[in-house]
């Protein structure tokens, strides 16, 4: 495929997701955020069902591979989705269809929960942006164990796996180390990376596990059962995911403790309680709903954040926030990201902004 192919495929992508298709799923359930959320989830799993179907897709969109390596694993591309998308991996045999080079599950807990309350996700579209609290609304670590395990038997997944894991909400803060290696466990073989995620802000006291002690309390039982379940076999890679909302001082301390605990990586940044850099439209709504923001505002924090990091560790880093545009991936790549991964911006821009970034070197 000649680069101007490849530009004038992009360049329709673009244009048919912005006029027909974003406006289609912005219309559903009345405007509800949540309920577009279910239908494109329902649209990817049905794709992923039918192996023909992603295929001709694979076909379709295929480009150039710009390969990336990293903790023994190949990433086809830099480019990533995001946790938050597909918490039970119901899609996750279509994903590399759509030219995504990885993806992340989850977050997922030890024990079914429902979630907050609805409604629990909202757009802001003149910010480009999205709040969300859905409160780890998932179907439990065991089901999702179980639809990877069917997907690895039929060879239907062709780029490595990430699985975000959190704390089962009704889980007391003194028992959270064991309700995380409930998921470990549980996803021994099974995911190719595990991400710790410790920086939701929408599980009450999750945040508390950034600090020092129960951070290094947590990383350790995590990387040790990693070891353990590997026996004399590379263990799964733990990566950890942290807030933009730390101070200089705080991710610091965070960066300190994940290194001295074996962590693998970082994955900056999650959702911000933060309600900077928005559009005046959005302001009250901004305001009136709790929640993490995510989206274009959070684009230059989790610029900061990477930066941060890559000049205190040379540990690998997966950017994200704000990933609007593929200059903005460039942008974290060029702070220090060995990857990057986008939520918001794929719900903004479509699937040409996935193809615009795995075509970044």
């Amino acid at each position: 495929m000649t680069p101007s192919d490849t530009d004038l495929r992009t360049r329709a992508l673009s244009l048919g997701y912005r006029q027909v298709a974003r406006r289609a799923f912005f219309r559903v359930g009345g405007g509800d955020a949540e309920a577009a959320h279910h239908r494109a989830l329902e649209a990817v799993e049905a794709l992923g069902a039918r192996s023909w179907a992603v295929e001709a897709l694979s076909r379709t969109l295929r480009q150039e591979r710009r390969p990336v390596h990293l903790w023994g694993l190949t990433f086809p591309n830099r480019v990533g989705l995001a946790a938050g998308m597909d918490k039970d991996g119901r899609g996750v045999r279509a994903w590399g269809a759509l030219g995504f080079g990885h993806v992340e599950l989850g977050t997922v807990t030890a024990h079914p929960q429902a979630g907050n309350d609805h409604p629990r996700l909202f757009r802001l579209p003149s910010s480009r942006a999205v709040i969300n609290r859905m409160g780890f609304n998932n179907a439990g670590v065991a089901a999702l164990a179980q639809r990877l395990r069917e997907a690895r038997e039929e060879g239907a997944i062709g780029i490595p796996i990430g699985v975000s894991i959190g704390k089962t909400k009704v889980t007391p803060l003194e028992e959270a180390v064991e309700d995380y290696l409930t998921s470990v466990r549980a996803l021994h073989g099974l995911a190719d990376y595990l991400a710790v995620n410790v920086s939701s802000p929408n599980t009450p006291g999750l945040r508390g596990l950034q600090d020092a002690r129960p951070l290094a309390e947590l990383l350790t039982a995590v990387v040790g059962q990693t070891r353990a379940l590997a026996g004399g076999d590379r263990p799964t890679p733990v990566l950890v995911k942290l807030a933009p909302d730390l101070s200089d001082g705080a991710l610091d301390q965070a960066l300190e403790v994940a290194v001295g605990a074996g962590a693998a990586g970082l994955i900056a940044t999650n959702t911000t309680i933060g309600r900077q850099h928005l559009a005046p439209v959005d302001r009250a709504v901004a305001d009136q709903e709790a929640g993490g923001l995510s989206g274009a505002p959070l684009t230059r924090r989790a610029h900061a954040v990477v930066t941060r990091i890559r000049a205190a560790t040379e540990l690998p880093v997966i950017g994200v926030g704000g990933v609007m545009t593929a200059d903005d991936a460039a942008r974290l790549r060029d702070a220090g990201a060995d990857l990057v991964q986008l939520y918001t911006g794929l719900i903004y821009a479509g699937p040409a902004l996935v193809r615009q970034v795995a075509a970044l070197p």
